[in-house]
């Protein structure tokens, strides 16, 4: 399709592209297959991946315990999922560089089935809590591989100024899963006041999960993308392992103040630990657990689409933007953690048995505490989406960005795995509180000057290291009389 399409190239006047280079520009196809090859509906149908596997993994642990009574089991699975998650992570971006985005997106939608299959299984058989943990060790590989396709194809579609928008998108479609999860967990157990789910749920997830791992066959090949401004994607084309992974070093060498993001992407799921289980299952019964899990999500979904309309809007520079989203996450975590403190100071793991009746939708204050939940909704939203523009304002190259995210990924699972361990070995509700905050505080602190130093207006082509690598590892010198020529054409730009 578009290896036959017209191919022009652009001057270095007013048309030059983001990167100031004279790049090759091709006709788009029309029709029904102009808008089913569209970047923004791939990107679509990417959320919907997401929609059916993590967003409905999501809405599960939402519930706390994974709708258990119990949340040892849960807590231990968590640890060995995000174990394995951080360790595959960290160099799935060089496996999903050489089988494909497709193919991972497949394979890592199949350990979301597997997972939530195990529920199933110990709700039947209350005995089948190492299955559980096994199929926790399973989705670990199987998350790292979806995850790292996803971010790669998720911030190489779109152009520069469209990156907010399509991060907002797949956000909000995303988390739509968890929503619809949700919306069923409440339906089955709006007229329980028993603390843990039934076979019903659980089977419910399970179909929506199975339907979410036939989409991936659906997609475009990468490799036949073209953005809304003419310019192809170029998926990474590196025949060889060893290659592969020289390119993870060399993103690492060449771009090093990807570093002083790690402590964000460390503390990005840190805070479920404390949201799900020390808050959402500790003060609240099943059918104020299952409310509680919708608003949630529905408040991701604006969390993400308000932070992507800020961090697009083009009457305002790239580096303006980057600085106005980290001074509102830094607003946004100060008033979640400030209220929650003067929740959380009010109760202990001791003062709160298993068995003891917990608090339901029409009890006095629930309202309140809902609402607490919901901003934490819109904090997580916000962070995730600028943790993602952020990275994609490093890059526009995909096998880079397969890196980054398999960075952003690996870290944030390495944190999840601690915090998840803490709460089954059952260290004070107080603590994870505090540590929860201190490490989003943190993570800040440390993406400040790499905002400085790193995030500019514009992405240069001078950046793009691993667009550069040939299939032996080497990456293609740009001479002076080039460097000058981009230089030139990002000035008339």
């Amino acid at each position: 399709m578009e290896e036959t399409a017209e191919k022009v190239y652009r001057d270095n006047g007013s048309s030059t592209s983001e990167d100031g280079v004279n790049e090759p520009v091709f006709e788009r196809p029309t029709g029904f297959k102009g808008v089913y090859c569209h970047p923004l509906t791939q990107v679509i149908m990417l959320g919907f991946v997401c929609f059916m596997c993590p967003g409905l993994f999501n809405a599960l642990n939402g519930l706390g315990a994974g709708g258990q009574v119990d949340s040892t089991t849960s807590a231990n699975a968590n640890t060995a999922l995000y174990s394995t998650f951080a360790a595959g992570a960290f160099f799935s971006g060089s496996v999903t560089n050489k089988i494909g985005a497709r193919l991972s997106l497949l394979l890592g939608s199949t350990g979301y089935a597997l997972y939530i299959g195990s529920f199933l299984a110990m709700n039947i058989h209350p005995g089948a809590g190492a299955f559980v943990i096994a199929a926790g060790v399973v989705l670990g590989f199987c998350a790292g591989l979806l995850w790292t396709a996803q971010g790669s194809l998720m911030l190489a579609y779109p152009t520069e100024d469209q990156k907010g928008k399509f991060i907002g998108v797949f956000w909000a479609i995303f988390n739509l899963g968890a929503v619809v999860g949700a919306s069923v967990s409440l339906g089955q157990n709006f007229h329980s006041k028993a603390n843990s789910v039934g076979n019903g749920t659980y089977i419910g997830f399970l179909v929506l999960t199975l339907i979410g791992v036939t989409i991936p066959l659906l997609m475009v090949n990468p490799n036949k993308m073209i953005r809304t401004d003419g310019t192809k994607v170029t998926a990474p084309r590196h025949p060889s392992w060893k290659v592969e992974i020289w390119g993870l070093w060399l993103t690492l060498r060449t771009d090093p103040l990807i570093l002083l993001l790690f402590p964000m992407f460390f503390a990005s799921n840190w805070f479920y630990t404390w949201q799900f289980n020390e808050y959402n299952n500790a003060l609240f019964n099943i059918r104020a657990r299952s409310l509680n899990n919708l608003v949630y999500w529905m408040a991701q979904i604006l969390g993400s689409v308000s932070i992507g309309f800020l961090l697009d809007q083009h009457s305002i520079t790239r580096r303006r933007r980057a600085f106005a989203g980290w001074t509102i996450l830094l607003g946004m975590v100060f008033v979640v953690h400030v209220w929650a403190y003067f929740y959380q100071k009010g109760y202990t793991r001791q003062s709160i048995p298993p068995d003891a009746e917990k608090m339901d939708i029409f009890d006095h204050g629930y309202v309140a505490k809902l609402w607490l939940y919901i901003f934490c909704g819109l904090l997580d939203a916000m962070w995730q989406t600028t943790a993602y523009w952020l990275m994609g304002a490093m890059s526009n190259d995909p096998g880079k960005l397969a890196h980054f995210t398999g960075f952003y990924k690996s870290l944030q699972s390495a944190g999840g795995a601690g915090v998840w361990r803490a709460d089954a070995v059952k260290v004070p509700f107080m603590n994870v509180f505090l540590s929860t905050w201190t490490l989003l505080v943190a993570g800040l602190v440390f993406t400040l000057p790499m905002i400085f130093m790193r995030v500019t207006n514009h992405t240069e082509y001078l950046d793009e290291t691993l667009a550069r690598m040939d299939d032996w590892g080497r990456v293609q010198a740009i001479d002076d009389a080039e460097k000058r020529e981009m230089r030139r054409g990002r000035s008339n730009h």
